[in-house]
């Protein structure tokens, strides 16, 4: 079973999907190890990562795919990628969707911001279109129904632009022109998730962001609101950036940090053991 399918069953089962926020490989071997369905590439985490710079359309088609594959290659479960905004028009999103498909992404999100793009809870947010937004999700999924295998998030800022109506309305078109899952990015409270939930059909995304636009909810609220996915962009970096900043202010005091993990534990995650295994095996023929 390939990704895409592997993410088609977790939708049809019964269970809403705790899905944490991975920014390169060995973020997303972490959230597999500890047992949860899939993960979720963000802009905002890769953009951080990879460049040091702020999500805000500065990382490029290319520098996403090719975080991606290191991320997909190193995991055997759904990886959801963010498509941004596709990259240009729809013959951009289009073939957005056919590299992330190749690249072995389960789903993609396209969005509707204008292009340069910018985090959803952040401020200086513009959208496209209706035409343009619908434009958009139509390629992706004309693609998908040509035969590439992934599935497609439809995601809509509108509502920090033009208010709750439009985005549920943009949400509802999405669906109906085929996406798999809606995303009605930051509602300002459970009323409006609520309204979203209740008029837009299909699987839907809660996003919660510490200290961002919505309200954090548990899953078990969430799954009650509505929604069938619940991702955690941040929180693994965030925790991340706590650590190393704490290891940091240990070693300019000249003390040894106590938040260090095992070094075997980090050669076990990495997979050192069945390196060493590997490579006795190809030793062991060479000699024969």
């Amino acid at each position: 079973m390939n990704s895409a399918d592997q993410l088609r069953e977790l939708l049809a089962g019964q269970d809403i999907l705790a899905v944490p926020g991975c920014y390169d490989a060995i973020s997303a071997k972490l959230i597999e190890r500890a047992g949860f369905p899939a993960t979720f590439m963000g802009g905002f985490g890769v953009s951080a990562s990879r460049i040091g710079m702020p999500d805000t359309g500065l990382i490029s088609y290319a520098e996403m795919l090719d975080q991606g594959r290191n991320i997909c290659n190193a995991v055997s479960f759904p990886v959801f990628g963010d498509g941004d905004t596709g990259y240009g028009n729809a013959m951009n999103v289009q073939r957005t969707v056919k590299g992330y498909a190749q690249t072995g992404f389960a789903c993609i999100m396209i969005e509707d911001q204008v292009s340069p793009k910018r985090c959803g809870h952040t401020r200086g947010k513009q959208t496209v279109s209706r035409e343009e937004a619908f434009a958009r999700i139509k390629a992706a999924v004309d693609v998908r129904d040509a035969g590439t295998d992934i599935l497609i998030m439809a995601r809509t800022d509108a509502n920090g632009t033009e208010g709750l109506n439009e985005a549920i309305f943009r949400a509802e078109k999405f669906a109906e022109i085929g996406a798999d899952i809606t995303f009605l990015e930051a509602p300002r409270n459970e009323e409006e998730m609520r309204a979203y939930c209740s008029r837009v059909p299909g699987p839907k995304m809660a996003n919660m962001v510490e200290q961002g636009v919505t309200p954090v909810l548990p899953p078990s609220e969430l799954r009650e609101i509505g929604y069938k996915i619940v991702a955690y962009p941040l929180t693994l970096i965030l925790a991340g950036i706590r650590a190393m900043e704490s290891a940091l202010s240990s070693l300019r005091r000249e003390e040894s940090p106590r938040t260090l993990a095992e070094f075997s534990h980090l050669r076990e995650i990495i997979g050192f053991p069945e390196y060493y295994e590997a490579e006795k095996k190809y030793a062991a023929d060479r000699a024969v």
